[in-house]
């Protein structure tokens, strides 16, 4: 009994492919859980797109995609550190490209490995990693194999921004630029005005872009009629009304029900955080599990591999076998089945 996630084959590929037709220079990003699909399954999918280079998020997975079929380069997003021994080992596999986002790092790693290929990620608004590349000299980069410069931009992907570090970039030494968190459009508009290659890297908008291709489904594992007030679960909580407990498949094991802390930038926002705090609160934490068309309340938090819902009433609406909806957050599901439909 499992926490499974279906696929569309053909829409789900249909939107890749429309997808990658917009976009030359397109360098799919396979990193994390796969964006849900894992890792081996998006090596394949990039190598039938026909991409020449895959992107991964750390070291660790360019063995993970290797396994999976991928052959070709692959580019290491998170920059190199002198304390991680398996980056530096890999400076010398002549398919991996490494990031590198601080001066002394690009100086260290031109004596050490001379021949290794790099790119030099800029610093933008979003300030995560990157450098200025006006502090670079010739001297810096030895003779490295220079494969060009990261633009990591914020979620919002400015042009404005981009466009202007990529010429700051491109004054200190000419070559490719891998620009991320671009529109399609502004990556064309970006791409005709920097005069070098150019490249997009890809992850979400590739994989996840389509929502209405892939959807989880839990098992339904028991069904159990309870009376207000009777404890239950680890903690023996007081059942808040009549009704059933539903013990679905999927639990913290699967990734279900984890979040981000997000900004609140609006009173909607507040408003919406407030209720969620209420409920959980009074014990009715809302689950992402569907039954009867709604959002049904956890009975506690979810267990390991299972989690316990609360359905009020005298009809459970459901039964043991069915399958039940699940609103999964994608870079952080990890199903126990894939299956193609």
């Amino acid at each position: 009994m499992t926490l499974t996630l279906q696929i569309d084959a053909r829409r789900w590929r249909a939107h890749q492919e429309a997808f990658a037709a917009q976009v030359p220079g397109l360098v799919p990003v396979a990193k994390g859980n796969g964006y849900g699909f894992g890792l081996g399954t998006l090596a394949q999918e990039a190598k039938r797109l026909g991409a020449q280079t895959l992107a991964v998020g750390i070291v660790q997975e360019v063995d993970d995609v290797r396994a999976g079929g991928w052959e070709d380069d692959i580019v290491v997003l998170n920059p190199w550190r002198p304390s991680d021994a398996n980056a530096t080992a890999l400076l010398a596999d002549p398919q991996v490209i490494t990031t590198i986002s601080r001066v002394e790092d690009l100086r260290s790693i031109a004596v050490s490995h001379p021949t290794a290929r790099v790119i030099v990620e800029i610093e933008t608004s979003m300030h995560r990693h990157g450098l200025d590349p006006r502090v670079l000299t010739a001297a810096d980069f030895g003779t490295l194999w220079f494969e060009g410069w990261a633009i990591h931009l914020p979620a919002s992907g400015s042009l404005a921004e981009a466009t202007e570090l990529a010429r700051a970039a491109v004054a200190t030494r000419t070559g490719p630029l891998w620009a991320s968190h671009l529109s399609v459009e502004d990556y064309r508009t970006f791409s005709a005005a920097v005069g070098v290659p150019t490249h997009l890297r890809v992850g979400t908008r590739l994989w996840l872009g389509d929502k209405d291709a892939y959807r989880t489904t839990a098992t339904v594992l028991d069904v159990h009629s309870i009376k207000k007030g009777a404890p239950l679960g680890y903690h023996g909580v007081p059942a808040p009304k009549d009704g059933f407990i539903i013990v679905a498949s999927g639990g913290t094991a699967h990734g279900v029900a984890m979040a981000a802390p997000v900004p609140q930038r609006s009173l909607k926002q507040r408003a919406v955080t407030v209720a969620e705090g209420v409920l959980d609160a009074v014990g009715r934490t809302l689950s992402p599990y569907t039954i009867g068309g709604k959002k049904r309340a956890f009975a506690e938090p979810p267990h390991m591999h299972s989690s316990m819902l609360f359905v009020p009433g005298a009809d459970p609406l459901t039964k043991v076998g069915d399958e039940l909806p699940v609103t999964t957050r994608m870079t952080t599901v990890v199903a126990d089945e894939i299956r193609w439909v």
